[in-house]
């Protein structure tokens, strides 16, 4: 009976230093959210004023369509991602913003090699 109320009182501290450590991750990550957004905020094109717009009625008209990756920049998500693994968090889809606590994570790793 004594050895499973030590043990009961074991994982009590368990669950709590791995609750404490949810809450301070979840605080974590909020703050990280707000500094993304704050990133993606200031990079987001301004606007260009119509008097620095030229007269482009002469130009020959194109068919391509304008996708949006050019406009952003085609590897400026992957640096992204390559950035927060090398600041210390999972950019896998398995631990998707948490710290790397033990190394290297090889779905993270896998993903990064990916073209």
């Amino acid at each position: 009976m004594g050895s499973l109320h030590q043990e009961l009182g074991a994982m009590k501290q368990k669950i709590k230093s791995l609750l404490e450590e949810n809450n301070r991750l979840s605080i974590e990550n909020q703050q990280l959210r707000k500094v993304l957004k704050r990133e993606t905020a200031s990079l987001t094109p301004k606007p260009v004023p119509a008097a620095a717009v030229e007269d482009d009625s002469h130009a020959m008209p194109i068919d391509e369509p304008v996708l949006a990756s050019d406009a952003i920049g085609v590897g400026q998500g992957y640096d992204n991602l390559a950035r927060l693994y090398h600041e210390g968090f999972h950019i896998c889809n398995l631990y998707y913003g948490h710290l790397r606590t033990e190394g290297d994570c090889l779905f993270c790793l896998s993903f990064l090699n990916k073209e």
